[in-house]
């Protein structure tokens, strides 16, 4: 019995170590990749080592808060996602708003994932729209693909009859107050996103 209690214990040791090197957090998929054996990631939970985050996805319970846990777990359960619109607005400090889902862009012939928590809206975009003005900051040590600034702008607009024209507006000023306007970029993504005649009187109205 000694010998079975030390090797559980070794176990959770080794799994402890591959965490740590996840920053702390990590996909049931990828952990028996690891060689961590399913009934020790349900030991370590019940311990209270481990804690889930959402379905088949957990963090090292010892772990620093998560400032994001929302952006983090969609980072990691919808890695072919990226975090577009309000909650992208959010991240830029580009609204007062405070998304009660995730809005997340895939490409418009990916399969549409699947979440239990937390809530997400989904958007559809071109490979064009998709693929540009794509970011990785490291948000709670994870890298969580967001679209920048001026490609989050051009999205609002080409979808400000789904997210509210007074969003749209309050987002470009809080853009023109950040005094990091770059015009060029943002009439690039507009082009991309066919609204440049709708964004261009906007945005003679803040230069």
């Amino acid at each position: 019995m000694p010998d079975a209690i030390e090797t559980r214990s070794n176990a959770v040791e080794k799994a402890v170590a591959v965490f740590e090197d996840n920053d702390g957090v990590l996909k049931m998929a990828d952990a028996l990749r690891a060689g961590i054996h399913r009934n020790t990631l349900y030991s370590m939970l019940e311990q209270g080592i481990v804690e889930r985050l959402s379905r088949g996805l957990y963090r090292l319970a010892e772990a620093h808060p998560l400032g994001n846990p929302d952006l983090v777990t969609v980072a990691k359960k919808v890695p072919d996602g990226v975090i577009c619109l309000v909650s992208a607005l959010a991240y830029h400090e580009l609204t007062t708003q405070i998304p009660h889902e995730v809005h997340v862009a895939v490409s418009r012939n990916s399969e549409p994932p699947r979440l239990d928590y937390p809530p997400i809206r989904v958007y559809r975009f071109s490979e064009k729209a998709f693929s540009e003005g794509i970011e990785r900051p490291l948000i709670d040590k994870v890298p969580v693909a967001i679209y920048d600034r001026e490609k989050t702008l051009a999205d609002c607009f080409k979808y400000r009859n789904k997210i509210g024209m007074d969003t749209v507006l309050e987002a470009l000023r809080f853009y023109k107050d950040q005094r990091r306007l770059n015009v060029e970029a943002l009439l690039h993504y507009a082009s991309i996103c066919r609204v440049t005649t709708t964004i261009r009187p906007y945005l003679e109205s803040i230069l």
